[in-house]
């Protein structure tokens, strides 16, 4: 779980692991929760264009 939260981190915020080992397990699922909010607010103009 926490790789996928890391891999989720990068994909969207391209940080890079370096930036993510030193964070504790709630700041990295935080993190996660924000760049899979960033992710849909970003790809939500996709659907509504008929993408």
């Amino acid at each position: 779980m926490i790789d996928d939260a890391f891999f989720d981190i990068a994909a969207v915020f391209h940080w890079p692991l370096s930036e993510m080992v030193e964070m504790t397990v709630s700041e990295i699922l935080e993190c996660r929760d924000q760049a899979v909010e960033r992710w849909k607010q970003m790809h939500a103009s996709d659907k509504t264009k008929g993408r």
